[in-house]
């Protein structure tokens, strides 16, 4: 590039920064506020990247979508796409975010940063997942998207982390099965609680709360006078989790009443049971 050619594209940047600046309101800018049509699509481009740079998210994402909506076949536009994706998630706009992600893997699903766009995509889903007590329909979105990511781009750098928040997202959906199960269990509805920890070992198996959910049904069968239940339960227990502290609980309460920790009985954690000694969890 020469001097002139830089000096012209500097005085540009320079020009549309000034105007940017000039119409804004609170960091917001009007599409009619400006002539974005004056300008070159790199020139949006880098404007767009200054916002960003300056944690004005939202209003890079704007002008971002500019060079989109006016350059639309060019490779500035579709540079312009995925970091629109990438600003509306920095402004916790979930929604665009996604919308934009997934316009690019419409429109450039064999592109090199489609793998990048999906994972956007899983983000916008599964950064929102923060209370245990929220709607689980966001947690399994999210895990719905980490999927693909890790199906579709297994070779790729976001594959990794795809499973690492699958996992945690996964555990989740586990977590909130206990807190109900846990809640009708203070309550004395066995029968209630009973079915949501079944659900956990069930389902959710592979999570952090597997031991907690044997030792509650411990409890609750316990409670119902289920002793074959209870006993397989803690049998389980002690065959997987024997190191835990609710192993240690389930044994106390079980022994306390004269009972042995063993399987017994024709019900379906003796299945369980069966499958775990032979190394098939279900």
């Amino acid at each position: 590039m020469t001097i002139g050619k830089s000096r012209a594209k500097l005085v540009g940047a320079i020009i549309l920064g000034l105007a940017l600046a000039g119409c804004s309101d609170n960091g917001r800018v009007e599409r009619g506020d400006v002539e974005f049509e004056n300008f070159s699509a790199q020139q949006i481009f880098e404007r767009a990247e200054y916002d960003l740079e300056r944690g004005n998210a939202g209003l890079a994402a704007e002008v971002f979508g500019e060079v989109e909506r006016l350059y639309p076949y060019s490779e500035w536009a579709k540079r312009a796409l995925i970091m629109q994706a990438y600003s509306y998630h920095q402004d916790e706009d979930y929604e665009n975010s996604r919308s934009a992600a997934q316009r690019f893997i419409d429109f450039y699903p064999t592109d090199e940063e489609a793998a990048y766009a999906q994972y956007l995509l899983a983000l916008s889903y599964y950064d929102q997942i923060d209370e245990v007590g929220r709607d689980q329909g966001l947690t399994f979105q999210a895990l719905q998207s980490l999927r693909q990511v890790i199906e579709r781009y297994p070779d790729s750098e976001y594959a990794r982390s795809s499973i690492l928040k699958f996992d945690l997202a996964f555990d989740h959906l586990a977590s909130k099965e206990m807190e109900i199960g846990r809640y009708y269990l203070r309550r004395d509805n066995f029968a209630a609680s009973i079915n949501r920890f079944r659900v956990v070992i069930e389902d959710f198996q592979t999570t952090t709360h597997t031991p907690e959910a044997l030792h509650r049904l411990v409890e609750a069968y316990l409670s119902l006078g289920l002793v074959d239940e209870a006993r397989t339960a803690g049998a389980i227990l002690g065959h997987n989790f024997q190191g835990t502290e609710w192993y240690e609980d389930s044994y106390k309460m079980l022994t306390g009443q004269g009972l042995t920790l063993e399987a017994v009985g024709d019900n379906w954690l003796r299945q369980v049971y069966r499958q775990t000694v032979q190394g098939r969890w279900l």
